[in-house]
């Protein structure tokens, strides 16, 4: 990190903490909604831009606080829309985001599938961001390309919420997108995991629902984890964003083959957090199901998910298998996808199949990995919020 971190950065601080840092500089109260709302609302690159203040306390920031901003290093575009962004950090590490838009009438890949009662949501295009809210991943699970990177270092509030508005900037002035709100959803399941790092995540949530600030709608917003579960709880009692849960395997053996995280919080912990998850505003979880061949894709695979699902308040997001070079897993193909569904289906749940979106530039569903990052890896536990 560069000296200038020591100093108060303005991108991750709250409403209340930029009052009183105004008021420790002898500035007027309502400079600091001012200086929010440059920052969140409108989401500026640099203190320069932040016109309507004085010349003088602009001065000011600029010597005694920073202001955190990425560098978009690349664009990547797909066939069906997808974009993947390489962002730099300040301190040269690297994240990606990806953009997806989804027009309206079409199956969306994303989890958070649109409450029944939002029909005006239903009649405009989606434009969702996935975010990153770590450099590299702890969680080691074996079918992701994330994993292979091991963890760099947890983003700052501020670096998360700035993948938006960086996209945000990217968007403007394009044809039929909106310049007040170029992007509509989020959710947390870039590079990371989210809940390892709760504290800058929540934190980045308060600054992007702020009404001052993005103003982005709770039901509108999605934090996966691979199942951390001490802070499943916390999440549901701190926040109103909705919850996304990788289970992937319907047995602990199975799981912790794929997913290491289930020897510290096996399935029978993970499901009963989940069943203690505040359902307050209409939620339900959504439990994301990786099918990977010949590995956890059968019929008695199914029935087990339905068995162990029984009661929570849930749908189910299918998603066939992005297959990654070199980690020796396959997609099951459709019909057996279609198979799997139709049991959930005749279960009673509401099981939908994950759009394979952006698959040709590698920015699908666990494809997301930068390589090169190989400085001191921070190992699960040491870092977490």
């Amino acid at each position: 990190m560069s000296a200038a971190q020591d100093l108060p950065e303005l991108r991750s601080l709250s409403l209340e903490e930029l009052s009183m840092l105004v008021e420790r500089m002898g500035e007027k109260p309502f400079r600091a909604k001012q200086l929010f709302r440059w920052v969140h609302h409108r989401g500026v690159a640099s203190i320069g831009e932040m016109t309507d203040l004085p010349r003088s306390f602009r001065d000011r920031l600029a010597r005694e606080t920073h202001l955190t901003t990425l560098a978009i290093d690349a664009v990547q575009r797909s066939s069906d829309g997808t974009r993947k962004y390489r962002l730099r950090t300040e301190d040269g590490k690297y994240i990606e985001a990806v953009y997806m838009p989804e027009e309206p009438g079409t199956d969306s890949f994303d989890p958070e599938a649109l409450e029944d009662d939002d029909e005006p949501a239903r009649k405009r295009v989606r434009r969702t961001l996935c975010v990153s809210t770590q450099v590299g991943c702890a969680m080691g699970c074996g079918f992701c390309m994330t994993a292979t990177m091991g963890l760099l270092r947890n983003l700052t509030a501020g670096e998360i919420a700035d993948q938006v508005y960086r996209v945000n900037a990217d968007l403007r002035g394009e044809p039929g997108v909106d310049a007040q709100r170029p992007l509509t959803n989020l959710v947390y399941m870039g590079m990371g995991e989210p809940l390892h790092n709760y504290v800058h995540v929540k934190r980045s949530l308060d600054l992007l629902l702020h009404p001052d600030g993005a103003n982005f709608s709770h039901r509108h917003v999605t934090v996966s984890t691979s199942g951390l579960v001490p802070n499943i709880q916390r999440l549901g009692e701190e926040t109103r964003v909705k919850l996304a849960v990788s289970l992937n395997a319907t047995s602990d053996e199975q799981r912790a083959k794929l997913m290491p995280v289930d020897k510290k919080w096996n399935i029978a912990a993970l499901i009963d957090a989940c069943r203690k998850f505040p359902m307050k505003y209409g939620r339900r979880i959504t439990f994301e199901y990786v099918l990977l061949r010949g590995v956890n894709d059968s019929d008695e695979d199914a029935r087990r998910l339905a068995d162990l699902l029984a009661g929570v308040p849930a749908k189910v997001n299918l998603i066939p298998y992005n297959e990654n070079p070199g980690l020796g897993f396959g997609d099951p193909g459709a019909e057996r996808v279609q198979a799997f569904r139709r049991i959930l289906e005749s279960r009673g749940f509401a099981a939908m199949v994950r759009k394979n979106r952006g698959r040709d530039i590698a920015a699908a569903c666990g494809q997301l990995a930068i390589a090169g990052q190989n400085e001191a890896r921070v190992r699960f536990g040491a870092r977490g919020g």
